[in-house]
């Protein structure tokens, strides 16, 4: 009987340690001045500086990507889905008012392949840089027979700090406060079950058919990496009083928003005030979508909304789009039932 190895068990070490010596400059471009470590280490290590706040509290968000990586299975491009990966996790954390400060990620596949997953690391450190935050860690598992040939999982932790002061709850929403969209960049991470479903199964289309609506292929809309917000939304907290955010992601606006209404108060949103993204009207009419399960299923072309008083408002939006946002007065708040009404 030959000899066996954990290298004919399907796991190899030495691919790992190449994918480690290839990303190291990745991470390291990452770094704040509060990291204490290197990568490789057992632990990330974080020098938290309390003397920045008065009452810090840490908040942490964990997420993943969804059927998105099937998108990029089928392109066979890798590069954007880490900036996904952090966006998910950056984008909900700083809705408390929070700055994300550190991030780890996790990649999971059958066989490592050294370059594909080093172009999805890339990605995620340009996420952690677009959002300011340190790539302090992560783990890479090699689990042979478990996934499907060439395919593999991401999820991604996030932690930020805020001072219990500054924190964004939602608390103090009142009616007559104004509703502010962000613009999302189309699909983000969210709907894609549905989408896979009318694009590839119902229309037969592929990844490089070109829509005249899109200016692009299937493939590269649905590709489009989700917008980080986490710069906008913290330079907005240094001059205006925000009372509430959502980050739009799965369930739409319709679900979202209200997790940040208090009892007793209800968003009105005016469907028209903003631009609907082609991609979302061309998988409404094509999937034979009901507009309500569009709204509950996607963003519909807003990725993050802001809840602020009137008297503010028109400033917040331009502010916002100095900033590089294309902002929209979406709607307001009024007493009724905690949810949201569409006129």
């Amino acid at each position: 009987m030959s000899k066996m190895d954990y290298k004919a068990a399907g796991v190899d070490i030495d691919a790992g340690d190449r994918l480690v010596e290839m990303i190291k400059p990745l991470v390291r471009a990452t770094f704040r001045k509060e990291v204490a470590t290197d990568i490789g280490g057992f632990g990330g290590l974080f020098r938290f500086d309390p003397k920045k706040y008065k009452d810090p509290i840490l908040v942490s968000g964990t997420d993943g990507v969804g059927t998105k990586l099937k998108i990029a299975f089928m392109m066979d491009k890798h590069d954007t889905v880490g900036i996904d990966l952090v966006a998910m996790s950056v984008n909900d954390v700083v809705v408390q008012g929070a700055e994300p400060l550190l991030f780890l990620d996790y990649f999971a596949t059958g066989k490592l392949n050294v370059e594909k997953a080093a172009d999805v690391i890339k990605g995620i450190a340009a996420g952690c840089r677009e959002a300011g935050c340190a790539l302090i860690g992560g783990e890479t598992a090699e689990m042979p027979s478990f996934y499907s040939e060439g395919e593999y999982d991401i999820a991604g932790f996030a932690v930020g700090v805020v001072d219990r002061e500054k924190l964004i709850d939602g608390s103090q929403i009142k009616a007559g406060d104004k509703i502010i969209g962000l613009a999302s960049t189309g699909l983000h991470s969210n709907g894609y079950s549905l989408a896979r479903k009318v694009f590839f199964d119902h229309l037969r289309l592929k990844v490089d058919s070109f829509i005249d609506e899109f200016d692009c292929t299937v493939g590269e809309e649905l590709l489009k990496p989700t917008r980080i917000y986490v710069k906008t939304v913290l330079g907005l907290m240094k001059d205006f009083e925000i009372k509430g955010i959502a980050h739009i992601t799965g369930g739409g606006i319709t679900e979202n928003l209200p997790r940040v209404l208090p009892e007793g108060y209800q968003a009105i949103i005016k469907k028209e005030s903003w631009d609907v993204l082609p991609v979302f009207k061309y998988i409404q009419k094509n999937g034979n979508i009901d507009i309500d399960e569009m709204y509950r299923d996607f963003n519909m072309g807003i990725g993050m909304i802001l809840v602020a008083p009137d008297a503010e408002i028109e400033r917040i939006k331009t502010k916002a789009e100095e900033l590089g946002e294309r902002a929209y007065v979406i709607g307001e708040i009024k007493k009724g039932e905690s949810r949201v009404v569409y006129v």
